[in-house]
């Protein structure tokens, strides 16, 4: 049995897929998974399954457009590839404002990244760093004020959905927990 982190993208954002985590628990527990574990509302959830991704990603889906209507996209990571991403961490001095620091997960490693385009978009204070499985960005005023956080996704690309410094790091002592 392996354990898996679920990150949601796009529920519960500006009142639109509104999914409280105790149904999405129950729709996780109904689709084989096991000690599933949520943490707050944006779509974080830590939990046991003897599925594969792929397979997980399909039946999680279907069961939250079944039950509630609309389809999220489920980016599934395993304990690995999330502590691999939290110690190849660009900025370490970033971590103590934990919401100036976010990692975005990528469906994909980007083929064709547009580097210009998110460098021509960075602030002064703003850095990132794009590997094959996260892009790190470091936002010191604020991730609601980066003109860059807005249009990542789009210049790297490939679907994405972003966490900050202290929803990973609390979502890998869960995980770790599980273990």
């Amino acid at each position: 049995m392996s354990v898996w982190i679920a990150f949601f993208r796009g529920i519960n954002v500006g009142g639109h897929n509104l999914l409280p985590m105790k149904a999405l628990a129950a729709l996780m527990e109904k689709s084989g998974c096991e000690k599933v574990q949520t943490y707050i509302q944006s779509g974080n959830v830590v939990f046991h399954s003897t599925k594969r991704a792929d397979e997980l990603e399909k039946c999680i889906s279907a069961a939250v457009v079944k039950a509630h209507g609309f389809q999220p996209r489920v980016f599934l990571i395993g304990t690995k590839e999330l502590k691999r991403a939290i110690k190849s961490n660009p900025f370490p001095h970033a971590t103590e404002n934990h919401k100036s620091l976010h990692l975005y997960f990528l469906s994909e490693r980007p083929k064709r990244p547009d580097l210009k385009g998110l460098n021509a978009l960075k602030a002064a204070d703003e850095s990132f760093v794009l590997t094959k499985e996260v892009f790190y960005l470091h936002a010191p005023a604020g991730i609601g004020k980066s003109k860059l956080a807005g249009r990542a996704e789009i210049l790297l690309g490939v679907a994405a959905t972003a966490r900050n410094w202290q929803t990973v790091t609390k979502i890998i002592a869960m995980a770790e927990g599980l273990s």
